[in-house]
């Protein structure tokens, strides 16, 4: 029996995406705070403290969801969207940087979902947000977030966001693959994860790719991003001059020219 509302869902955009989503009376989709890009008339907004399921029992089984999220890093409360109109109406979130939204319907992969932390963007009210350790201690030392990673469960749409270009793969049984930790996506609970060591000291310190990737063995699927929001944001404050940083070209006479001709030269 579903449990999950069944919303219909557009998604608009190319490298800066936004889903919209068609509300019927009465239903309803949780989403992350900060999300939301705009809402129709009669869209009603309340903000609920827990896992975003609405299935917690009293108050210990809110406390235990907002614990779950908590351990996280996320908020303690998540932000749910129904429809107190007759009419069918529209609420639209927006990708938090460049890249691509993918809508994954829960029933058709097992109704679980493991995926990074700020990858989830918003579900159908109905899915739970809970957390899902990994057995070895050693990716919790050094995966980021690949010790402590988001378990979406459901039987209905809920929607991630991937930085840069999406791939999907399939891995077959026992068939394995190594990728950059912040480059996984999502993955479903039959693919294996763990942290290794890149490979010799040298390789670790001069190779440029981290001292850890992550291993993952099917079968199973698994979605990958090119651009982890961690990579963006350590090339920006690299390259910002206010960090002592800059262009390629920064120490040449024309990097000097050019940063007097667009204005950086003060």
């Amino acid at each position: 029996m579903a449990t999950m509302h069944e919303v219909d869902y557009q998604i608009l955009g190319d490298d800066m995406q936004f889903v919209k989503i068609e509300l019927d009376p009465k239903e309803a989709v949780v989403a992350e705070a900060g999300s939301m890009m705009y809402v129709e008339d009669g869209v009603q907004m309340d903000t609920i403290f827990g896992d975003g399921s609405g299935q917690q029992k009293g108050f210990m089984g809110a406390l235990m969801g907002a614990g779950k999220r908590l351990l996280t890093g996320e908020s303690l409360f998540m932000t749910v969207f129904h429809n107190e109109s007759g009419q069918k109406r529209k609420v639209a979130f927006a990708a938090p940087y460049p890249g691509k939204i993918q809508p994954l319907h829960l029933s058709e992969l097992g109704g679980e979902l493991i995926c990074q932390k700020d990858s989830f963007l918003c579900a159908a009210k109905g899915v739970s947000i809970g957390i899902a350790f990994n057995k070895r201690f050693g990716a919790g030392l050094f995966g980021g977030e690949g010790f402590i990673m988001q378990r979406l469960q459901g039987d209905g749409w809920a929607f991630v966001h991937a930085g840069g270009t999406l791939e999907e793969k399939v891995l077959g049984p026992a068939e394995g693959l190594r990728v950059d930790t912040g480059c996984l996506v999502a993955l479903q609970p039959s693919v294996t994860y763990d942290i290794q060591l890149v490979g010799g000291l040298k390789t670790a310190l001069f190779g440029g790719e981290g001292l850890f990737f992550a291993t993952l063995r099917g079968p199973g699927k698994i979605w990958l991003q090119s651009l982890p929001f961690s990579r963006l944001a350590s090339r920006i404050y690299a390259a910002a001059p206010q960090t002592g940083g800059g262009g390629r070209e920064q120490g040449s006479i024309l990097g000097g020219l050019g940063n007097l001709l667009d204005g950086d030269g003060r």
